[in-house]
């Protein structure tokens, strides 16, 4: 059992490389029976993602090795795993093998797992690429090539076809510096200053600035720094500024902000710190890194996020596959282990004698305005309120993952089971608007605002009804004033954070007021909805298994009858947090 109990995990140890190594090592172990069973062609689980079997397989088998490959850069030898990857390697990239990873096409999901491939042909050939024979070098060679010969949707999926490059180029194989050049004009493209990237013409500004543009350009740094000065010098300012504004995604004990899409990735969040300490990157103290990993990490140990058998699961604080992704397969929350990028320091390196250091003084809120947000700190846990997206794409529940007015390190959102009924839709920091038996929330945010001080938005839920909605931070909370246009009446929910259901919960039901205490001794914390006008107070009690963190929430609200017309409303969420 990988989990050791919730105390044991709050104190575990992670000063020396012995304790990463160690904590790496529990999480991959469980992995042995599987690829003693399948091969290359890695099957950890039954439910399926929107891409072909083969590529489930190829995930499954190369995810690990984000964490494999620093650990043997380190290194270290397990014994095991080295001999376990030089074999499916060469099974895996064989197109005559009955294991073949198969052909690529356009878009392929296999592009995606090649990066992890070309982190460990650039830093550990001694491992995965010179005890191969020439053949199977070659095979491995022309399998990566093929991402060069089929579309790439444009986004940070570049970044796959850079390092594929840059591996093949340094292990004298034949590339291509012109398309290598392309790409890195496409990367160039997606920048919008101040460190943050766009995750292509219509991304967001999400945890893929930090695990994917951030964590790769240091991958091409590493190697290219010579032959690319001035490109690695940007690269790495881009890092420093971005981490000027990332570190306000952590809280104080080891929680990050939850926010966006592929959340399944977990631990991965810490990742762009690990990272810069695996280059040597002091884009903040490197003990203050050192913390901010740390403690993420032993947040992540202290949840039940592992299946009876110790392999990850898809999900967040729980397994969870509603708020999955389409491209989440079995092996996908493997991705997680890029966390342990820093394990390629030697055991030598001064990094490792060094004591986690605290949270830097950080302002109370902060404008980052490359990613219309504004974070709010309250008793060290972080509050992000954010404009929402303007722009429509394709990924799943994406008015969950961004359009909320508020997210956090310490209530994570909901995901709607329907827009049925309201306990389904599970609207939490939302203003669901019922009409006609189903209910609508915000998607599209048609004009913002955002300053150090507010955020106002424009938007429509659904036909016949416009909103606009004015946040204002308060010292320990928010407002929310809406001033709503309709042709019908409807039922109006201004919902706060949901809150955990278990263990002791209790709620103090006003007319105008709904208090939330819960956990033991009344020592977590509580949440408050004060209501202006003529709203009444109640809490919904969500669908089981819509929230990311914990599987039953009640969500306390305010529920507004409203006419046809123009009416206006304010509530305000406040909350405060012990322990």
């Amino acid at each position: 059992m990988i989990n050791t109990g919730e105390e044991a995990e709050k104190t575990r140890s992670l000063r020396s490389r012995q304790d990463y190594e160690e904590l790496l090592l529990e999480l991959l172990r469980p992995l042995i029976p599987h690829f003693a069973r399948c091969g290359a062609r890695l099957e950890l689980g039954a439910s399926a993602a929107v891409y072909e079997k083969e590529a489930q397989w190829a995930e499954a088998f190369l995810r690990p090795l984000w964490g494999l490959v620093p650990l043997w850069a380190g290194g270290s030898r397990t014994g095991v795993f080295e001999e376990i990857y030089q074999k499916g390697l060469a099974a895996g990239t064989d197109p005559e093998g009955p294991q073949y990873w198969g052909d690529v096409h356009d878009v392929d999901q296999r592009f995606v797992e090649m990066a992890a491939l070309s982190w460990g042909l650039l830093i550990t050939p001694q491992v995965v690429w010179d005890p191969l024979g020439e053949q199977e070098k070659k095979n491995l060679a022309a399998w990566l090539d093929g991402i060069n010969h089929y579309a790439l949707p444009p986004c940070n999926w570049m970044f796959f076809a850079i390092l594929v490059n840059v591996a093949l180029k340094e292990r004298g194989m034949h590339y291509h510096p012109e398309k290598l050049q392309e790409y890195l004009d496409y990367i160039e493209s997606c920048y919008q200053g101040d460190g943050w990237y766009l995750d292509g013409q219509n991304g967001e500004k999400d945890y893929y600035v930090s695990f994917a543009f951030h964590y790769y350009s240091l991958i091409y740094v590493r190697f290219m720094e010579k032959e690319d000065p001035d490109r690695c010098l940007e690269y790495k300012n881009r890092a420093r500024q971005f981490a000027e504004e990332f570190v306000y995604w952590f809280a104080d004990q080891g929680e990050a902000l939850a926010y966006g899409r592929s959340l399944t990735y977990r631990m991965a969040q810490a990742s762009f710190f690990s990272m810069c300490v695996a280059c040597g990157l002091e884009v903040l103290p490197f003990a203050v890194m050192k913390g901010i990993i740390g403690r993420h990490l032993r947040f992540w140990m202290r949840l039940p996020v592992f299946d009876s058998g110790g392999l990850l699961t898809i999900g967040y604080g729980y397994p969870n596959l509603l708020m999955s992704e389409q491209y989440n397969a079995p092996g996908s929350p493997y991705w997680a282990l890029k966390v342990f990028a820093l394990l390629a320091l030697p055991e030598d390196d001064p990094f490792w004698r060094l004591e986690e250091a605290l949270m830097p003084a950080l302002a109370p809120r902060r404008l980052i305005s490359r990613g219309k947000m504004l974070v709010q700190r309250i008793n060290g846990q972080v509050y992000a309120y954010v404009a929402g997206r303007t722009i429509p794409h394709q990924h799943v529940h994406t008015e969950a993952k961004y359009s909320k007015f508020m997210y956090s390190s310490r209530f994570a959102f909901s995901v709607p089971r329907s827009m049925y009924s309201i306990e389904e839709a599970a609207p939490d920091n939302m203003l669901a608007v019922v009409k006609d038996g189903l209910v609508f929330v915000k998607g599209i945010t048609e004009t913002l605002s955002v300053s150090d001080q507010e955020i106002q938005m424009e938007w429509s839920p659904c036909p016949g009804v416009k909103v606009k909605t004015r946040l204002t931070l308060l010292d320990n909370g928010h407002r929310r004033e809406h001033v709503i246009s309709c042709d019908a009446p409807c039922l109006v929910y201004d919902c706060g954070a949901a809150i955990p259901d278990q263990g002791q919960i209790e709620e103090r039901l006003r007319e105008d007021r709904v208090e939330m205490l819960w956990g033991d001794q009344k020592e977590e914390g509580y949440q408050t909805a004060v209501i202006s006008g003529e709203g009444k107070a109640v809490v919904i009690h969500a669908s089981p298994n819509t929230n990311l963190l914990w599987p039953k929430t009640r969500i306390p609200s305010a529920v507004y009858e409203l006419k046809a017309g123009v009416s206006r409303i304010e509530t305000e969420f406040l909350v405060r947090l012990y322990g």
